[in-house]
């Protein structure tokens, strides 16, 4: 137990300098509804940044590099179930969290601000939260046989799907026989709806100088991408120091093993936090996302103008899509990964529907089966 834990909540303890260093978000956090909801609920408890997350609980942080244990609740502790009364995954705490607690446990989750997600492997439907509230997602990717324009594809769907700000971030420019230039004509329809994409060695300081306009104080920025694309160096050098565990990479594929072996909250000299991540195998999308978050707004503008509202943009006559593949205006690639997308999303979110529908169904069977009791077992 932490004693100094033991005052009670009141505005001073969300405006201190030590909360602002690492991300505090809310200057007015006293007036807000559900600031107050809680804090009347958890009378004592002290608001606290999840900065990593384990099988076992909890470290949360107060201050930068201060962290201390937590357990979760024990409604956290259960497996996740499809009734009204179990605890969804991404309705749990993540790293990036603002959580109130009393030394000891979470007591609460704060509200988010942002959330990036994606389903969770499993036969259930489930989402899994990668990182909250953060402002920006480094979009990480290596400028060698790593280089995957549909992969970062993904990757910006679900980035954008969670209210966040992507950066793409091709590392490894100063390997030999890279050809920055050829990425960069890759991604330059991505590049043409002003999605910033900065090509760098992520060993030199000074080229990682480049991303500062992101990691201002006060600002979170997350980093996402395959193992062995240099997130954890890049790390090291917004540290100044060989904080992070690297690895080598493969030659014949540049795939490298995980390095990173879970998520962290880590605070820059720069007053920024920035959240290190495994690289991910699995990017699937939740059902909630929207395909003009992924860089397909160009795409999505020719849909609307296509002759039928459901045009598939296969074989129907009067497609604007197939008509700007024709006229080689629309790469044909990123076109197929559209379409592939689209199916994943509208999949998602036939699964995400018959979830909820489920989770409504037995609340209702819940209420009914309580009311019953209540007839046969009147409280006294």
């Amino acid at each position: 137990m932490r004693p100094e834990y033991n005052a009670g909540m009141d505005p001073d303890h969300f405006e201190n300098a030590s909360l602002r260093r690492i991300g505090w978000p809310w200057t007015g956090a006293a007036e807000d509804p559900a600031w107050q909801a809680l804090a009347a609920a958890h009378p004592g408890a002290r608001p606290a940044r999840v900065s990593e997350q384990h099988r076992t609980g909890y470290v949360l942080s107060d201050a930068p590099d201060a962290g201390f244990r937590a357990e979760s609740p024990p409604e956290w502790q259960r497996r996740p179930v499809f009734t009204a009364d179990g605890v969804p995954l991404h309705e749990r705490a993540a790293v990036g969290d603002w959580v109130l607690h009393d030394g000891r446990r979470i007591l609460a989750l704060l509200p988010r601000r942002s959330a990036i997600k994606r389903a969770a492997a499993g036969e259930h439907y489930q989402q899994q939260v990668i990182a909250a509230n953060v402002d920006t997602a480094f979009v990480v990717c290596g400028l060698d046989a790593d280089f995957n324009p549909r992969r970062i594809e993904r990757y910006l769907l679900l980035v954008g799907g969670g209210g966040v700000q992507p950066v793409i971030v091709l590392t490894k420019a100063d390997h030999a026989g890279t050809d920055t230039e050829a990425a960069l004509a890759a991604l330059a329809d991505l590049r043409a709806q002003g999605l910033p994409v900065l090509a760098l060695d992520a060993r030199d300081p000074q080229a990682v100088a480049a991303l500062a306009p992101w990691l201002a104080p006060g600002m979170t920025a997350v980093l996402v991408g395959s193992s062995g694309a240099g997130k954890s160096t890049l790390t090291n050098s917004l540290l100044g120091q060989q904080r992070m565990k690297t690895g080598e990479v493969r030659e014949h594929d540049s795939r490298g093993r995980h390095t990173t072996t879970h998520r962290a909250l880590i605070a820059l000299p720069s007053g920024a936090c920035l959240v290190d991540t495994p690289g991910m195998r699995e990017l699937k999308p939740t059902g909630e996302e929207e395909l003009a978050d992924g860089g397909f707004a160009d795409i999505e503008a020719l849909a609307a103008q296509c002759r039928f509202s459901d045009c598939s943009h296969r074989t129907e006559p009067g497609c604007a899509v197939n008509a700007a593949l024709e006229a080689g205006t629309l790469d044909p690639a990123r076109v197929g990964n559209y379409l592939k997308l689209r199916d994943e999303i509208a999949g998602a979110a036939d699964r995400l529907a018959t979830r909820l529908a489920q989770k409504a169904d037995a609340k209702v069977q819940n209420k009914a089966l309580r009311r019953r009791l209540d007839e046969k077992y009147p409280r006294r």
